[in-house]
This record gives C-alpha cells, structure tokens and sequence, in this order.
C-alpha cells in the first residue's frame, strides 16, 4: 500500500472520507500523516482521534514559502510518503513540493474546471445562474486549479438551493468520489512503481 499525506487546512470532512475509505479497505492506502497549515483546525482533531500523527505550522512563521515546503517535505520524508493528497487545502503549492512529488500530488476541487477556479467555487457558481457545478479532481501543478484533470461528476444546482444545500450536495458527492478516484489513481501509480 502506498503512504499518503492529507494536506487540510479546515473541518478534515474530506480526510474523514478518505480515512474512513482506507478502513473500509475501499481506498488501498496508508495516511501516515495530516498536514495542516491553521492551528485548531477540526481537521487536527480528527486526525487525532484515529491516531493519524499531524504536521501543524503556520507559513507566517517561515522567512519564505520555499522556507515553508522545505520543513513540510522533511516531515513527509520521515512518514515516507509518496503521495500527496490536497483534502481542503487552502494554498497553493510552490516549487519546492512540486519538484519533490512530480505528478502526485491531487487536489478534489467544487466546481466543473475549469470553471469558477480558485477560492469560493460555489459562490462563483450561485452567482453565475449555472444549473450544474460539479467536483473535479485534478493533478496538483504550480497555478491554482490548473492541472490535468483526472475525474469530475456533475452537481446539479435547484432553482430554489440555497448556497448552504448546494455546499451540502457537493460535500455528499466529494466524500463518495474522491476516495473512488484515489483508488484509480493509487493503483495507476503503484503499477508504473
């Protein structure tokens, strides 16, 4: 099985989907750590209580981005991951983890790419009077939600859906996809290993 990270910087619902899939034996994959960039996010608690180890540091503490990414893939090396998973996680990548895990790191985005990119998706979408968003799960590379697409599944938007029942529509549809899509990708990449 092939150890993954979790990067999250939020309420960890996604890592959750994805924990609870590799119990199930539906995602073949080991998370040997969380990495999250907010101090007392949810997500820290989460990976707390399945006894997933946690890499909390805010970028605000280091000289440079390059400064930040270098701590975290030091940490991933010692987890001895080979694989990035983006759960939620509100920055964009830099060179530094881009050069270190060429072609694996992936990123699960609420929107149909590449439509309505980077922050607030949903809100993007509501305001545009679209009838269907979707999740898109994408190859992570250096512009943000501009990698290769791998998977992506439809949402449709009801006349009367608040953003709140959209929000929640799309979090059903990405807990259930993203761990089917990792299982994909996971197994394409141990294959080419």
């Amino acid at each position: 099985m092939m150890n993954i990270a979790v990067f999250a910087s939020g309420n960890g619902s996604n890592f959750q989907a994805i924990y609870d899939a590799t119990q199930r034996g539906d995602l073949q994959a080991n998370i040997t750590i969380v990495v999250c960039d907010k101090p007392g996010a949810s997500v820290i608690e989460r990976a707390e209580k399945v006894g997933i180890p946690t890499l909390v540091c805010s970028p605000k503490e280091f000289a440079s981005k390059a400064a930040y990414e270098q701590e975290i893939v030091k940490e991933l090396a010692t987890k001895k991951v080979e694989f990035i998973i983006l759960a939620g996680y509100m920055r964009i990548i830099g060179e530094v983890l881009l050069k270190q895990y060429p072609n694996r790191i992936v990123n699960i985005h609420p929107s149909l790419l590449p439509a309505f990119p980077g922050k607030d998706a949903v809100g993007q979408a509501l305001k545009a009077g679209v009838k269907v968003t979707g999740v898109t799960v994408h190859y992570v590379d250096a512009g943000m939600d501009t990698g290769p697409i791998i998977d992506q599944v439809i949402v449709p938007i009801g006349e009367a859906d608040t953003r709140e029942q959209v929000e929640h529509h799309i979090h059903f549809v990405e807990h259930r996809f993203y761990p089917e899509v990792l299982q994909r990708v996971l197994t394409k990449q141990t294959l080419k290993a």
